[in-house]
């Protein structure tokens, strides 16, 4: 009987229970983040000799040493731009002639090679400055740095190249003199957004991120790489002292997105259009996987980063423009380079063919 009581209270409590709401349905899926295409797929080229290019070469010999640079294994090139590194600006400017040097510029510079990497849809640039020619900067633009640029222009002229600045000074740089040099290149070769002059193609190096190089830095990105004045074409975040991860990059790179607005004076943040990363290539006796390996490399990691990032305050587009590698050939006295046979046809070469990086390079984004 008790059952039979407990059931039939059972039965009248279901018969008259309000039925529970269904469950919602889910809401849309996240929208992924918007991918821009990789634009600048780069890298530095040292030469045979460290960076210094004082020998004049065969493009036989130049050739069977960087053969991967325009063939990543399938007949395209595994770049879309070199950047013969490095021009001692002081010799530039006083137009120095000696053993590695021919009227300012390293004799190993020419014209065949320019046009053995141009022939292959491989824009070409050469960097004045580095490092050790730091001094070298500074001793230009206090002696003449207008007709530094006026030079500079000329040798571009001449090679049909363009020019990266590499000024390198972390103690009072010579900003005056810098603009001086920018105002009279810029009066030969105005700025260019289509690209379609080599000469037009003029671009800095910046630190990794905005702690090193700060006034230079803040002058750049505050004067010569704005979106609606633009002087200069972009920038490159340079390689770190030493190799670094994917999110070690990602994070001094994000520093020039977000500027830094607690120094005095402040670094503005710059626009991801007018900005590429720097990643090792060669680095020490063994290969790294960003030449021999894409699968497990730096910039397979990090390409979702520099292709959305979000502006945070300058331009209007997300993504970076791309990735410059340091260095090809034979980039320091030890280690083993990217000669053969340490070619990184399945590293950055690979990276071409997963990113659809365009050869020859087209019109960049310019905010």
């Amino acid at each position: 009987m008790r059952r039979s009581v407990a059931l039939a209270a059972l039965l009248l409590t279901l018969a008259t229970a309000t039925p529970a709401a269904a469950a919602p349905p889910p809401g849309p899926a996240p929208a992924p983040l918007a991918t821009t295409p990789i634009q600048v797929y780069g890298a530095w080229h040292c030469g045979n000799d460290y960076c210094t290019w004082g020998t004049t070469r065969t493009v036989a010999e130049f050739d069977s040493q960087n053969h991967w640079l325009i063939d990543r294994g399938d007949g395209r090139p595994a770049v879309n731009l070199v950047v013969l590194s490095f021009v001692n600006p002081l010799d530039l400017l006083r137009q120095t002639t000696n053993a590695t040097t021919l009227d300012g510029v390293p004799r190993g510079m020419t014209p065949e090679i320019v046009g053995w990497f141009t022939a292959h849809g491989v824009r070409v640039m050469l960097s004045v400055g580095g490092i050790t020619y730091t001094d070298a900067w500074d001793a230009a633009l206090a002696e003449n740095p207008t007709l530094l640029g006026q030079r500079a222009a000329a040798v571009a002229t001449r090679l049909g190249v363009g020019i990266e600045i590499d000024y390198e000074q972390n103690t009072n740089p010579n900003l005056a003199g810098l603009q001086s040099f920018l105002d009279a290149y810029r009066a030969v070769h105005p700025y260019d957004a289509t690209g379609a002059r080599p000469q037009a193609r003029l671009t800095i190096d910046v630190a990794a991120g905005d702690r090193y190089l700060i006034a230079l830095n803040r002058k750049a990105t505050a004067d010569w790489l704005r979106t609606d004045t633009p002087v200069l074409d972009y920038a490159n975040a340079m390689v770190a002292a030493r190799p670094a991860s994917a999110s070690t990059s990602q994070a001094s790179w994000q520093e020039h997105v977000d500027g830094k607005p607690q120094y005095a004076p402040p670094v503005p943040p710059l626009a991801p259009a007018k900005f590429t990363g720097g990643i090792y290539l060669a680095y020490g006796g063994k290969p790294l996987p960003e030449c021999v390996d894409y699968a497990t490399s730096v910039q397979r990691a990090a390409a979702p980063y520099a292709q959305s990032v979000a502006p945070n305050g300058a331009g209007t587009t997300a993504g970076m423009l791309g990735f410059m590698f340091w260095a090809a050939e034979r980039p320091a006295v030890r280690g083993i380079g990217t000669a053969p046979p340490n070619t990184c046809e399945r590293g950055a070469g690979a990276g071409a063919t997963a990113l659809a990086v365009p050869v020859p390079m087209p019109a960049l984004r310019q905010s």
